[in-house]
């Protein structure tokens, strides 16, 4: 049994770009940066940035550029794929490697116009807090 499945967390690079094959399908690009922190030997915080290259197809494509934004914080699930051309310019050949996204859930907050997350108006209430149920529980109710 073979098994090609990516999970990622991370936050988008920039903006997704959307276009339309020939045959009329939806595909939005996008990158997704994601860290690992930790503390050295010496005592050193340290931090490393990944970025991951994804696509999403037809209605998650669409969703995608409806949706997310640079900066938008996303859970996304999908498979690795390695595609391969030869570069007009050099004549080499060129591979890129994709994460194809099959399910996607948007974190955090919205993201605004700018990128940055959008701050909550100095007009708006919080909401009430909502009463917790209680449940009364006899002992005579329990099975051991």
């Amino acid at each position: 049994m073979d098994l090609n499945k990516v999970m990622l967390i991370g936050r988008l690079t920039r903006d997704p770009e959307i276009r339309t094959t020939p045959t009329g399908q939806n595909v939005a690009a996008f990158s997704v940066a994601t860290s690992f922190n930790w503390t050295d030997q010496a005592g050193q915080k340290k931090e490393q940035t990944e970025f991951h290259n994804c696509i999403a197809w037809r209605k998650l494509a669409d969703i995608v550029g409806q949706y997310l934004k640079k900066g938008s914080q996303v859970y996304l699930e999908g498979r690795l794929q390695t595609r391969s051309w030869d570069d007009k310019t050099s004549g080499q050949k060129k591979y890129r490697t994709e994460i194809v996204i099959d399910n996607m859930i948007m974190l955090g907050r919205p993201v605004g116009q700018a990128g940055q997350p959008q701050a909550k108006s100095a007009v708006e209430q919080p909401e009430p807090p909502q009463p917790e149920a209680t449940i009364q529980i006899d002992n005579d109710d329990l099975p051991f």
